[in-house]
């Protein structure tokens, strides 16, 4: 039987396609009749609403129709919050108390990518939640007897209010800000007009092209125009964000980068001054650094799963007031919501340095110094990535508590630590080392290298 939906659209955390070759305007509003009916079985068949938004992306407005159309005839009403961050979205459903929202948005991926984030009850939705939409996407559905209500909700003026209230600048300091004409550009230039200190905004038009450089900030080459900025006006920090605001990425004074264990650490300690012993969760990327900071802070670091959806499942389930991800998701329960939200993470970021007395570069160079591989990714067939992740984790059975299995397999060795886990979301392998000096990186490296062998997996460079 034929089906609406590319199988490879449907992925962990999301839905994410190539506009018009995997992902079409009649898979998008399959989709949405799909959503409407689980969204109805969530709420026992009581009047439902829902939330839509769509990033700055060319194909965005097409897709939004054809999702809040599905939507309606599956009979909810569909609040239509318009252009901004995927975190505005995810705002509207929290603050107006809606059954669930979608995102359109291709987040980081190339301009002719496309996809949806989804939210159903205030939660993430995802895994097995996602392939069960796919299902009834594909099966088509049937149209409500009384079709939901479209309706346009402008949400930003709330929204930058909402950001700007939990804003508390001891002191002004003077900023660049870099929207990579992603879809935060459609607040920015509101948020800033309302912080104190110096602002300039770079690339803040919203265009789907991405004229100026790709919006993903975990990606140095994409920061060349932030540090040089940031350089050349003596700036205190540049911050960035990705294509749909949900994720951050800093530059301090001296144009050097801060990862977001780094930037962790900072946040942590701003939290755990209010909330002394709160469980503070990062993924099993971060250095270990982050974790043997948090608790010298005196909370406790819970290693978690990779995956935006994952971490916020995990908050929710033991009441962690902050988490955070390599990659720059940055999750606030502390006084918020408990979403990635970049735009928020960047207030609560000023707040936390205007009140030190240590530049963001002192701040960084009083961290332990560690080296590190950056993250390492190499093909590897679906059905085998994880075959392999649990032949390694099986061979590392008598190394005990040196082995930590959250997510993959995280292993201590010379004092540093190398992970390896099978990507959520494409066909490789993801490896990554840690050390406290180059000699230790070596015997780290030399030490995955061996796990894998009896696999016949050799990582890329070693």
């Amino acid at each position: 039987m034929a089906t609406l939906l590319h199988p490879s659209i449907l992925r962990a955390y999301d839905i994410r396609g190539i506009v018009g070759d995997t992902l079409t305007e009649a898979g998008v509003e399959a989709i949405g009749r799909g959503f409407a009916s689980m969204v109805l079985e969530a709420t026992g068949g009581r009047p439902a609403r829902v939330a839509t938004g769509m990033d700055g992306r060319l194909s965005s407005p097409v897709l939004e129709a054809a999702l809040a159309r599905g939507m309606a005839s599956g009979g909810v009403d569909v609040l239509r919050v318009g252009m901004g961050p995927t975190p505005m979205l995810y705002f509207a459903v929290a603050e107006l108390g809606l059954d669930g929202g979608i995102m359109i948005t291709g987040s980081h991926n190339p301009p002719d990518y496309n996809g949806l984030k989804m939210m159903l009850k205030g939660g993430p939705f995802y895994g097995d939640q996602i392939l069960e939409l796919g299902r009834r996407a594909d099966a088509g559905g049937t149209d409500a007897a009384v079709p939901g209500k479209l309706a346009d909700h402008d949400i930003r003026a709330a929204y930058v209010a909402r950001l700007v209230k939990d804003a508390d600048l001891a002191r002004p300091l003077r900023i660049v800000w870099d929207a990579g004409n992603g879809a935060a550009g459609a607040v920015l230039g509101d948020l800033v007009g309302r912080l104190p200190g110096a602002h300039t905004v770079l690339f803040g038009d919203v265009d789907g092209s991405f004229p100026n450089h790709h919006p993903d900030p975990t990606v140095p080459e994409n920061l060349i125009d932030l540090i040089a900025a940031v350089c050349g006006q003596g700036a205190d920090l540049g911050i960035a964000f990705d294509g749909d605001g949900d994720r951050i990425g800093v530059v301090d004074g001296e144009g050097e980068i801060l990862w977001g264990d780094q930037l962790m650490t900072i946040w942590a300690a701003d939290v755990l001054a209010e909330r002394p012993g709160a469980t503070i969760i990062a993924d099993v990327k971060a250095s270990q650094v982050l974790f043997d900071e948090i608790a010298r802070l005196g909370g406790k670091p819970l290693m978690w799963k990779t995956g935006h959806s994952l971490i916020k499942a995990k908050m929710k389930e033991i009441g962690a007031p902050l988490a955070g991800e390599m990659s720059g998701h940055i999750f606030f329960a502390d006084r918020y919501h408990g979403f990635d939200d970049a735009l928020y993470a960047a207030v609560r970021l000023l707040n936390a340095l205007s009140a030190r007395n240590q530049t963001l570069a002192e701040i960084r160079r009083a961290l332990p110094n560690v080296v590190n591989t950056p993250e390492l990714r190499f093909d590897c067939d679906d059905v085998r990535k994880f075959a392999v992740v649990e032949e390694v984790r099986s061979r590392l059975a008598d190394r005990g508590g040196d082995v930590v299995a959250v997510d993959g397999v995280r292993v201590s060795c010379a004092g540093g630590w190398w992970l390896l886990r099978a990507s959520n979301t494409q066909p490789v392998l993801v490896a990554r080392c840690e050390a406290p000096d180059e000699a230790a990186l070596a015997t780290v490296k030399k030490d995955l290298v061996a796990a894998l062998a009896p696999s016949g997996i050799v990582p890329p460079g070693m």
